[in-house]
């Protein structure tokens, strides 16, 4: 069995893999999970290291940096072969090999042919980390994991920012603060499971208004915390997080951004209030503080 530094690389490289003709299938995953089974046990982290690979697209050159960790940590040709053999099996998975999957497949098994890991494998270990030195400034998602699992929405409007070569002008522990702000107004227009225009420009709105940022940037971080709070953000870690960051008045000032949202499609449900008092509760505010930001939406608006 191949030791568990190269099934986590090699789970990389099929993902990068996946992702050459621009989207991943359902087929292609669970492929992957057959070979994930081979690990005796899967830690948060772990998954954490893979799932940050699955939601985005894998470039060119990252995923050059992938297989080269590949080929370091191979040392038998046992694990050698897994590794061609699974890349035959990703592009096959789903039953369509694209033009641009074959040509990725084959780069990586032709790199991967050349690891010597017989007598010779030495010399070949050293030539793998002359490549790695060629490749040290390609893309490395994994340096911006802690953000992946505690602030996500962050990690991918930075990562979008990077990507798109601009620049908020904004310190980084505001850009923090708002997009956590963003997911727990987000979560509030999504407790009906959808997010009305009303309610998307109300979100815009007061991320404006309270960062002073632009309408592209506001309505930025608005559309990234809607994609992520439909695919079950971790509530826990989003409410937590803005505590931490802010005191008790930005939170109190924070309440009323929330029902403008929840008012955004013209009426406060049932639902958005009772949303809006449970993060009251987890922000550690008061009963009061929570009466008085409703009672500043008339009554004609809300359904208490």
């Amino acid at each position: 069995m191949a030791n568990s530094n190269v099934i986590s690389a090699l789970a990389k490289v099929l993902i990068a893999t996946a992702w050459a003709d621009g989207s991943v299938a359902r087929e292609e995953i669970n492929n992957l999970k057959d070979l994930l089974f081979q690990l005796p046990e899967m830690t948060a982290s772990d998954w954490a290291e893979l799932d940050i690979y699955i939601d985005s697209p894998v470039g060119d050159a990252e995923r050059a940096r992938l297989v080269v960790e590949l080929e370091n940590a191979m040392e038998t040709p046992e694990e050698k072969n897994l590794a061609l053999s699974a890349i035959d099996e990703m592009v096959n998975a789903d039953g369509e090999l694209t033009a641009e999957e074959q040509a990725a497949a084959d780069e990586i098994k032709s790199a991967i042919q050349d690891v010597n890991v017989g007598v010779f494998g030495r010399m070949g270990k050293l030539l793998a980390n002359r490549r790695s030195q060629a490749i040290t400034n390609a893309p490395n998602r994994e340096l911006h994991l802690e953000d992946y699992e505690k602030n996500k929405i962050f990690y991918n409007v930075n990562r979008r920012l990077e990507l798109d070569n601009e620049d908020i002008d904004i310190p980084e522990n505001e850009l923090r603060k708002l997009s956590l702000a963003g997911g727990l107004m987000a979560r509030v227009a999504y407790v009906d499971r959808e997010v009305q225009p009303g309610e998307f420009d109300s979100m815009v709105a007061a991320i404006q208004g309270n960062w002073d940022i632009s309408d592209v940037e506001s309505a930025l971080v608005a559309e990234i915390a809607v994609s992520e709070i439909s695919k079950h953000l971790d509530y826990y870690r989003l409410s937590r997080g803005f505590f931490e960051c802010t005191t008790e008045d930005e939170r109190v000032n924070f309440l009323d951004a929330l029902f403008a949202v929840a008012a955004g499609d013209g009426f406060v449900s049932n639902m958005e209030i009772e949303e809006i008092r449970t993060i009251t509760t987890v922000l550690r505010l008061h009963h009061r503080q929570f009466i008085d930001a409703k009672l500043k939406i008339p009554r004609e608006l809300r359904v208490n």
